[in-house]
């Protein structure tokens, strides 16, 4: 059996996303409008009668998914497979700063081309495995009738939604990355799981289409 539904939600805002500057693994918290964004956010996604929740071990994270837990009652189950991608000694810097100390390392970030983050982080590709490992181990442990909620980060969650999907690389940057407290609903099928919303900050609603993908 796997969840009918995951909803992958990306934290709410930070003072690091406000200065633009690369967070990665470090252990940023909420700023208070991040806070105001994930307690906003909680109060929706509540109505969708989450029957689980996870979160990613970084505070940011955590206290987003704390507050749908106020709501819910849900006990937040931790995995730091979850985490945002490793940048190692990139942590701090803004893109301007990364784009001055190593501009060779940014245009290849830019023009999508592979790049380890930092002197020791990963690349895109280990933090896109290591995410869909986690929903594919999250799924598995669900039921048709379960909707998931998963509190996580915005680079990890975009590319191991695609690598979960079975999306090809290439493909991957046409999904744009996720705004703060936004998430992606998979919807479970017939021929497995499907994206139903993509950087959404409302409920899903029903599609009204002569396209049969249920």
């Amino acid at each position: 059996m796997t969840a009918g539904r995951l909803i992958v939600w990306r934290h709410g805002r930070t003072e690091w996303n406000l200065q633009d500057k690369i967070q990665g693994q470090a252990d940023i918290p909420l700023d208070s409008v991040g806070l105001s964004q994930a307690r906003s956010a909680a109060a929706r996604l509540a109505a969708l009668a989450p029957t689980r929740l996870f979160a990613s071990d970084l505070q940011r994270a955590v206290a987003t998914a704390g507050e749908l837990a106020a709501l819910t009652g849900l006990k937040i189950e931790y995995d730091e497979a979850l985490r945002e991608i490793d940048v190692d000694d990139w942590a701090g810097l803004t893109s301007a700063e990364l784009a001055a100390i190593n501009p060779e390392a940014a245009a290849r970030i830019r023009s999508g081309e592979p790049q380890r983050r930092g002197t020791n982080g990963e690349t895109v590709e280990e933090v896109a495995a290591r995410f869909s490992g986690a929903l594919k181990r999250i799924s598995a442990e669900g039921t048709s009738e379960d909707t998931i909620v998963i509190a996580t980060h915005g680079l990890a969650g975009r590319v191991g939604i695609c690598l979960f999907l079975g999306i090809p690389q290439p493909n991957w940057p046409a999904f744009g990355g996720l705004a703060n407290c936004n998430w992606v609903s998979l919807l479970n099928g017939r021929q497995g799981y499907r994206i139903e919303e993509w950087n959404a900050g409302s409920l899903p609603e029903p599609v009204m289409s002569d396209d049969p993908q249920k």
